[in-house]
């Protein structure tokens, strides 16, 4: 990020993320690596969106079709890490916890709990 940072500011850019709202809900992201950027375009879109924009956009098929993984080891799958599949976290997004199975959205809710970092500011002391 910041030979990025370096960049964007030399050349008076932004950093753009590809975070979504179904990551970002959960923390699905590296708080200052693949989080730590100046805007979200994709932020407000559940997975679900994001490949239908990219079908739209005429991305090719086995791209959109892969199944997510931030690459960390081979094999790695977003979903087996995150113990729920995006279809179910899309759900539990749009439709609350009754939208899936209690042990579903306890995971989720477990995951947003622990991330609540993630989506804030830095902690400023009071020293007044």
């Amino acid at each position: 990020m910041a030979a990025l940072y370096f960049l964007a500011n030399s050349l008076n850019y932004l950093v753009a993320g590809t975070g979504n709202r179904s990551e970002i809900a959960i923390g699905y992201f590296t708080k200052w690596g693949d989080g730590g950027v100046d805007l979200l375009p994709l932020g407000r879109l559940v997975k679900s969106q994001v490949c239908a924009i990219a079908r739209e956009l005429g991305v090719p098929e086995p791209i959109v079709d892969r199944a997510p993984s931030a690459g960390l080891w081979p094999g790695q799958k977003d979903e087996d890490e995150m113990g729920f599949t995006y279809a179910e976290l899309e759900r539990y997004l749009d439709d609350g916890p009754q939208g899936v199975a209690p042990a579903v959205a306890m995971k989720i809710e477990r995951l947003v709990r622990a991330s609540e970092h993630k989506r804030a500011l830095p902690s400023v002391p009071d020293f007044a």
